[in-house]
Order: C-alpha cells, then sequence, then structure tokens
C-alpha cells in the first residue's frame, strides 16, 4: 500500500466518524519555544491546553512534521528521520479512552478490501502505563489481547506531558512484531526494532504542576474535560505494509536513495558505511523539498539553519560517495515525484524550490572549496604540534569567514582523527550573537515583561477585544500593567511598562508590518505608545511610557491610533502587496516573497534570486507597479476556509498559522491575492507612488528590494530631481545629455589616472635604479634603506622595485618606510639562500610587531621620529644573522 494511501484511508476513516479533517499546519511554527512543528498536536497546543476554545469537539489530520534532535542519528537506525508525517485522530472533551483504543484497534486490523490496514492481531503488542488499570482492561475488552501483549511501564515511556505545568496523561503505544530475523523475541520492552511501535494514544486527563523532566512532578487534579492526542506514524505504518526494513526504503524516499546511488556510481546494500550515506542523502532531500516548500530560506540562524545544515549534510554525503558534481536538481525533482501524490503544492512550488537549493548547493560547493583547505591545513598544524584538539578559534574562523558550520568542521576533523573545542567555539559564537542582539534588547529593554504575569491576565480577563481593522478609536480599560520586575499596580510618569487593555486599536506587529503608534488617555495621565506585540495567542500588549500624571490599573482610558502612522502603515502595507505582485509579473512566480518588512512610508521585500537584477529590470518592476497604483485598482478583503484560499490561488506567508478562517487580501482581485492580517488601503491610488531605492543581496540566493511610498516616495523622487538639477547646472548640459556627460569625464578621469599611474612608476623605477645604487655592505650582505612619500602599498612598491635591480648573485636586504609608522623589507634570492628572512629581520626590527612571507614582510606601529633610527639598526641586525 503506498504511503499516500494509507494517509487518504487514515483521513477517511476517521472522518465517516465525526472528525473534521483539518489540513496539515505548515512546518514553520510560530511557537516561541519551537522552530518546526515536531509532532502532531502542535497545531492543536491551545484547543488541548485550554488557552482557545477549539472549534470542533473531534478532529483528525496528517501533520507534516521535521525534528532534527536525532540528527545525527539519521541513516543508522530504522526509526530516526528529520521529516515525518504524523496521522493524528484528536478529542476535545468528546470522547475518552474507550473510543480512541476502539478506533485505533478498528482501523489497524480491519481487511485492507475493507478500507483498514489489515495488520496481524496476532502480532499487536500494546503498553499502557503502569497505573493505568483501566486501559489495560478496555484493551483485553475492546481487543481481545491476552496479558502477556499488555506491557506495563514507567513514566519515561507511557507518561505523557509537556513538560511544564499543564495537561498530562498516560499513554498507551501500538507496536508490531516484524519477526524473529528482525530481534529477540519478548515484546517491545526486549526489542524496539523487532517490535515497532506504530500508534501511540494519550489520554490527557491530569493537571500536572512544577518539576523536572518527565517525572517527579505533582499532579494537582484531574481535568474538567479529558483530551485525546494521538499519533500514528505514517513513514511507520508504510515500513509495516510495504515490507521494508526501514523508513528509507518505502515509496517516499526509496527512489531518491536508488537515484542517488546510480549517481553515486554505488549499490545499495553492498557497503554499511555507504548505505548510511544513501540513506542521509534520501531523507535529508525529502526534508529539504518540504521544508522549501513551505518557505523556509536555508540561512545561518534559526530554521534557515536547520535547513542550510541538512541541504549541507546531503550534499556532503554525496560527496563523501565520491560524487562530486551537483545532485539537487536531480534528487529533489525524484523527491518532489515522490511526494506530490500527497501534497501537490510541492509541484506548484517546484520552480521555486530548485532555484533555491541550487543557489544554496553552488554556494555550499564554493564553501567547501575555499573551507577544506583551511580546515586541512589546520589539522596537520595541529597534528604537527602534537595535538589532538582543534582550537575553538579555528572552528569559529570556519564558520564564520568561510561559512563552514560546526557540525561540518566536527564531522571532517574527526574524519582526520582530531577533535575539536566546542566550549571555546561555542563562547566566541555566543559573543557575536550577544553583539547582535545588544541593539535590539536595548529597544525593547524598557518594556519587557513577565510572561508569566501576562499569561494570569489573559486567565483572568480572557482575549484582547482587538479592533484594529475597524476603528483608530476605543474606549478601553486598563486590565493590568507589567514592568521587568512583574506586575505593577501605578506607573508615573517617565515610567516604561507594558499595559494589557479589554480592547485596543492599535495593530500588534506581524506579518512584516510594525506596529502602530498612539497614545492612552485617561482622567488623570497620558501615555506614548511605543510598541504594540501579542506575546500569548489572543492577547494585545503595549509598550508605553507615561508622559504625564499616574496610570493605573483599572483606569478608563481612551486609546488612540496615530492616525497619520495608520495611515502611512496602511500604505506601505498595501505597497508590499503591489511590490510583490509587480515583482512575479516582471520576473515570473518562482519571484516569491520570503520576507517582509513595513513601517510608514518604506518597505522592504526579499525574495530568491540568484544575481542582482539590471537598472532595465528595477524600472520595469517599478513602473508595473505604478500602473497598478494609477488604474486605481479596488482592495478588498474577504474571508473563506483555508483550502478555498489555496484553490483561489492565495499566496500565504510561510511563516504563519492559520485557523479554520482565513482573512484574503485582494488588490485587483487575482493580481494580487495573498493571506494577510495587516492593515490595508481601500484603494491602490490611495498608496501615491512607489519609488524604489535599493537592491541588494541579503545572502546566497536572495535577494531585497527596499522602497518608499506615499509622501516619502514622494519625497525621495524630489530629493533625486533636486540632485539632478544640481548636476546638470554644474556640468551647464541638459538634463538629457548627462549620462554622455558623465560618461566622458569618467572617461577622462580614467585616462588621467592611467597616465599618473605610468609618471609614478617612471618615478619609482628610477628611484629604485639611484637608491640599488647606494647598497652598503654589512657583513656580505647589501642593505639599502630609504624612505618613501606615500603609504604602505608605495613603501612596498619602492622595495621591491629596488630589491630586483640589485645585483645577481649577491644577497641584498631592502627596508623602506612609509607614512604612519608603517616598516617594509624585502630580500632577494641570494640573501635567502645565505639565511635571511625578511619576516624574521621585521620582528627583530619592531620588536614583535609584524611579520609576512620570507621574501617581503610588513611592521607598523613605529613613531614617525623612531622610523630612521629603526632604518639605521638595519646593518646591524643583518650582521647578527
Amino acid at each position: 500500500m503506498r504511503t499516500a494511501e494509507i494517509r487518504d484511508r487514515f483521513l477517511s476513516f476517521f472522518a465517516a466518524r465525526g472528525h473534521t479533517v483539518v489540513p496539515s499546519a505548515p512546518l514553520p511554527t510560530p511557537d516561541p519555544t519551537l522552530l518546526f512543528v515536531n509532532a502532531g498536536m502542535v497545531p492543536f497546543k491551545p484547543y488541548l491546553t485550554g488557552e482557545q476554545e477549539a472549534p470542533w469537539p473531534r478532529a483528525a489530520s496528517v501533520q507534516k512534521c521535521v525534528r532534527t534532535l536525532d540528527i545525527e542519528e539519521v541513516g543508522k537506525t530504522t526509526r530516526h528521520g528529520s521529516f515525518f508525517q504524523m496521522n493524528g485522530n484528536f478529542s476535545f472533551g468528546d470522547y475518552f479512552k474507550e473510543e480512541a483504543i476502539a478506533f485505533a484497534w478498528e482501523l489497524s486490523t480491519t481487511p485492507v478490501a475493507d478500507g483498514g490496514y489489515g495488520l496481524d492481531p496476532e502480532r499487536i503488542w500494546v503498553t499502557v502505563h503502569h497505573s493505568d488499570s483501566e486501559a489495560r482492561s478496555l484493551w483485553r475488552a475492546v481487543a481481545g489481547l491476552p496479558h502477556e501483549r499488555i506491557v506495563a511501564r514507567g513514566d519515561e515511556d507511557n507518561f505523557w506531558s509537556m513538560g511544564v505545568p499543564g495537561p498530562c496523561g498516560p499513554c498507551s503505544e501500538l507496536y508490531y512484531d516484524r519477526g524473529p530475523a528482525l530481534g529477540r523475541e519478548g515484546g517491545p520492552a526486549v526489542d524496539e526494532d523487532r517490535y515497532m511501535e506504530f500508534w501511540n494514544l494519550v489520554f490527557m486527563q491530569y493537571e500536572r504542576g512544577e518539576g523536572p523532566g518527565k517525572s517527579g512532578y505533582p499532579l494537582t487534579g484531574e481535568l474538567p474535560r479529558p483530551h485525546i492526542d494521538t499519533g500514528l506514524g505514517l513513514e511507520r505504518m508504510a515500513t509495516l505494509l510495504q515490507g521494508k526494513d526501514n523508513l528509507y526504503e518505502i515509496d517516499q524516499t526509496r527512489p531518491v536513495l536508488d537515484r542517488a546511488a546510480a549517481l553515486a556510481g554505488v549499490r545499495y546494500g553492498a557497503d554499511p558505511r555507504s548505505d548510511v550515506r544513501l540513506r542521509v542523502v534520501a531523507d535529508h532531500v525529502r526534508t529539504a523539498l518540504m521544508l522549501l516548500a513551505d518557505g523556509t530560506t536555508p540561512g545561518n540562524e534559526g530554521r534557515g539553519y536547520v535547513l542550510r545544515r541538512i541541504i549541507r549534510r546531503a550534499v556532503r554525503s554525496m560527496r563523501s560517495l565520491g560524487h562530486e558534481d551537483p545532485v539537487l536538481p536531480e534528487l529533489l525533482a525524484v523527491a518532489r515525484d515522490c511526494m506530490a501524490p500527497g501534497y501537490p503544492e510541492v509541484a506548484d512550488a517546484y520552480p521555486r524550490i530548485a532555484d533555491r537549493a541550487q543557489g544554496e548547493e553552488d554556494a555550499f560547493r564554493a564553501t567547501l572549496r575555499q573551507g577544506t583547505t583551511v580546515l586541512d591545513t589546520a589539522v596537520a598544524r595541529a597534528k604537527k604540534d602534537g595535538a589532538r584538539t582543534l582550537p575553538g578559534a579555528q572552528a569559529f574562523l570556519l564558520h564564520d569567514t568561510y561559512g563552514f558550520p560546526l557540525d561540518l568542521t566536527l564531522e571532517m576533523a574527526a574524519e582526520q582523527g582530531v577533535e575539536v573545542d566546542r566550549e571555546g567555539f561555542t563562547a566566541l559564537m555566543n559573543e557575536q550573537r550577544e553583539r547582535a542582539r545588544a541593539d535590539a534588547r536595548a529597544r525593547k529593554s524598557g518594556g519587557t515583561a513577565d510572561t508569566s504575569a501576562l499569561r494570569a491576565l489573559l486567565d483572568a480577563h480572557g482575549p484582547t477585544d482587538w479592533r484594529a481593522w475597524d476603528t483608530l478609536t476605543t474606549e478601553s480599560r486598563v486590565l493590568g500593567m507589567v514592568g521587568a520586575a512583574g506586575p505593577v499596580a501605578v506607573a508615573r510618569e517617565g515610567q516604561i511598562v507594558t499595559v494589557v487593555l479589554d480592547r485596543s486599536p492599535f495593530y500588534a506587529e506581524s506579518g512584516g508590518q510594525e506596529s502602530d503608534a498612539g497614545r492612552l488617555s485617561g482622567a488623570g495621565a497620558e501615555a506614548e505608545v511605543l510598541d504594540v506585540q501579542r506575546p500569548l495567542p489572543g492577547l494585545v500588549t503595549h509598550q508605553v511610557r507615561v508622559t504625564a500624571g499616574e496610570l493605573a490599573v483599572d483606569d478608563a482610558v481612551v486609546a488612540a491610533v496615530d492616525p497619520e502612522w495608520r495611515l502611512g502603515a496602511r500604505q506601505a502595507h498595501s505597497g508590499t502587496h503591489v511590490l510583490h505582485a509587480a515583482l512575479r509579473e516582471i520576473l515570473g512566480p518562482t519571484a516569491l516573497q520570503s520576507g517582509s518588512y513595513n513601517r510608514p512610508g518604506h518597505l522592504r521585500l526579499d525574495f530568491p534570486w540568484r544575481g542582482a537584477l539590471s537598472p532595465a529590470v528595477r524600472s520595469e518592476i517599478e513602473e508595473a507597479a505604478n500602473r497598478a497604483l494609477r488604474r486605481d485598482l479596488p482592495v478588498g478583503v474577504r474571508w473563506m476556509t483555508l483550502p478555498e484560499a489555496r484553490q483561489l490561488g492565495a499566496l500565504a506567508l510561510f511563516d504563519e498559522t492559520y485557523g479554520e478562517r482565513v482573512r484574503v487580501v485582494e488588490i485587483g482581485g487575482a493580481w494580487s491575492r495573498e493571506l494577510c492580517g495587516g492593515t490595508h488601503v481601500e484603494h491602490a491610488a490611495q498608496i501615491g507612488t512607489l519609488a524604489l531605492t535599493g537592491e541588494s543581496s541579503v545572502g546566497a540566493g536572495m535577494r531585497r528590494l527596499e522602497a518608499a511610498v506615499g509622501i516619502e516616495g514622494f519625497g525621495y523622487l524630489a530629493r533625486e530631481r533636486d540632485l539632478v538639477t544640481r548636476i546638470a547646472e554644474q556640468l551647464g548640459a541638459p538634463r538629457a545629455e548627462l549620462p554622455e556627460r558623465i560618461a566622458g569625464l569618467l572617461d577622462r578621469l580614467k585616462a588621467a589616472d592611467r597616465e599618473n599611474a605610468r609618471l609614478k612608476a617612471q618615478a619609482v623605477a628610477a628611484r629604485a635604479e639611484r637608491l640599488a645604487a647606494t647598497g652598503a655592505d654589512a657583513h656580505g650582505t647589501l642593505v639599502v634603506t630609504a624612505t618613501a612619500d606615500g603609504p604602505a602599498g608605495d613603501a612596498r612598491a619602492l622595495a621591491l622595485a629596488v630589491r630586483d635591480r640589485l645585483p645577481a648573485g649577491r644577497p641584498g636586504v631592502v627596508a623602506v618606510a612609509a607614512e604612519g609608522g608603517v616598516l617594509v623589507v624585502a630580500v632577494n634570492s641570494a640573501a635567502r639562500e645565505a639565511g635571511r628572512n625578511a619576516s624574521a629581520l621585521v620582528k627583530r626590527l619592531l620588536n614583535g610587531r609584524g611579520g609576512g612571507a620570507a621574501e617581503v614582510a610588513q611592521g607598523g606601529g613605529v613613531p614617525g621620529e623612531r622610523l630612521r633610527e629603526v632604518l639605521a639598526e638595519l646593518p646591524r641586525v643583518v650582521g647578527e644573522g
């Protein structure tokens, strides 16, 4: 049975039993504790924890997941994969243990011809928590399982919680005996390779308190409404139903593995080490495909780094197999064909996926060429010095300068028998990250609020009544205030606090749009709104500075958005949509927005593209955007289900999580149709104008456009006009002739520079001839000293010119001083044969300050008045050898 059919059977089974089929959430998740969805329950977490009311009593989904904690085990075991799919059925206070057990047993054992999976009931084992006698009884009553195939286990294996206070409960896992060829007899407690877990049923019935790890915490009581959360591993079920030994050989991965083996000229099954590498490639190529499809972009931080690491591991595994040509163009296409039956969007987005992946592979191949040489040199030096550990500073240099991630350095060093100082590397990385984040922390530090205090406010008062789409002003009440040290009852003039209101008209920063500015005004206080955020689902917080009086909890206030700010923000956000549509109109559908930021008057948009855009293309994009403004395209908002939005062709931002119904913003109907929660103008002409102000690279295969809109756009164009006018006046030429006139000036400047360089070279050659003739003997070596009129480059040129004019066969040393306290020393080949070394001479003359090659070296830091004394020392130093 193919994996796509296993998936469809699961959803059909539970749909027929009253479950709402919920589409998979994108892999990137807004949960601050996660980079990617790593379990099927993650999108349902707010419903399971009680933060939000579930929109359905029971649901089923097949959720895409990425888990990279065990990435080093990928390919080595039958159980670890970085990308996997979790089939789940959920009950939110509806049914409980008996129904969950009955559903799992029925689907697992019903014959294939009748819509089930057809597993042999005699080969299924289950585990239960040792305290859960109810589950044990139900397995005997519902499934007729004998006592010996119901295994009791402890908290580590069969009790589930999220690791923090909240819902928890026992779980029951289903295992399938794959036969004696794969391990020892005795059930899952003896061998979890032979007995493969394929389904986990979580019975969420208790509330847990504070405590470490998976056990040792108190149970504070029972939940008022118990929940069911189950997870059936799709890849594991495919492994069982397709009769494979491991998940790398099922229909969604084996074709990639086979193609990788063909490219590398190896046979799968012939060599255990090659087999591991092939399995890594099969897994990682599929994971990269799905991450790229969901909008993740390779980078050096967070999600981007995970994707970059996965791509690089795949490419390096192929190189280790002996294949050094590009591999992703071929292997990703195979993975696309494997995954498209279940996820048609990977085929639709494939041109964008392929382009971005190829750009990353090309960059990594260049990185490998440069970094491997540096690493090999460092390892050889360490071995020569008798060290078995590469310094952390060397690993950091490879990372920071050559783009080598630590895991790659670890792998390549280990292959040569050398360890890496991970602690030293980590310390340097932490220092760099701390510096990079200092500005952001400083900007936010005045209003950083205690999350636990905010959660208490949310629990006590419920979600914020958010009115940003409807109004600029609300009459509101202060529900609570939080400062850096915790809850605050009264905030006085000059103090910065985080305020929670019962209702708010302020847009909270999200979707690339900066938060609103404005004021809170009450009977006894005035406060400036500095920032607006959503730290918890449903809660809007306002960072404010009290500018007059005292603001207190329970005060009545008028919350007012600055109308000019909001107008500018709407123009910028709608302008971003317009620029995105224009970009795709000119460059094609692969130019898909991968990030954006907009604030009043300004916007930026990142998109995948290799190579800079020409001035002509930038002009085309700008013109297409402004044509939309001139046509005054209507801007509309429509609400619909996510499947309806996808069918309509609406573009989604992949780092957002969407609910049952989504908000679609259209500009000119299908011309621009995106899922968006931001604020917008009513007609495109209200944007005013859109003027591109910059285009640049923001990483391998990624470009950034920046633009000014609205009054700022007109201001930018006016400044450009004034600048052109001034240049035309200075040159005394009509504007239309400026390009030719400036080109002529540049040509004349270049000609003058060439002539100056020629004259300078003649002067240096003439002076070098004279200086070479003045060489004084110092213990059999000609010594020449001089000073250069210019900087270090001039000193170096003069030193080399003099050296090359010394008599052939006679040892010679030249020293030239330059402005800024620089000293350059050069020696000829005869001097080298006599044991003279330019680097050693510089260090002795300058007390260790300097160095370079044996033929020419340089040092600095000498006060100008001492340079002549240093030059005078050269004969003595040469004489000392």
